[in-house]
């Protein structure tokens, strides 16, 4: 597992642990029932607080990407079909706001975006 932490970032440590995990879980390189370092491990591997890793790893079960057991470690949970569609649905949402915020910009409209959405799925 690759994390890398990047002090510039104004995400906090946690945040950017939980979503890098996340998104190795999301895309397959961590698969289910893969066992994920302890948390001591990455913290000590970060070099930041086991109290980071934790909130990480807290985030991460409460959402339903990994499960704890106790004296054995986390694990990547099955994945559910319907977070996954959610957290996909998010991500185009994101990048549908940030073509409004740039449409303007280049004098385009509502249905100049939708021709461009059409046209650009017709050549895949």
């Amino acid at each position: 597992m690759n994390i890398i932490i990047r002090n510039a970032n104004n995400q906090p440590i946690y945040e950017q642990i939980y979503t890098q995990i996340k998104s190795q879980i999301i895309s397959g390189e961590l698969s289910e029932g893969a066992l994920l370092p302890s948390i001591r491990n990455l913290a000590k591997d970060l070099r930041i607080s086991v109290i980071t890793t934790k909130r990480a790893y807290d985030e991460l079960e409460k959402d339903g990407y990994i499960y704890s057991v106790a004296g054995k470690g986390s694990y990547v949970a099955e994945k559910n079909t319907e977070i996954l569609r959610e957290a996909h649905l998010k991500e185009i949402e994101e990048h549908i706001k940030a073509i409004l915020q740039l449409a303007p910009s280049c004098k385009l409209n509502t249905a100049d975006i939708i021709e461009m959405v059409k046209l650009l799925s017709e050549e895949e």
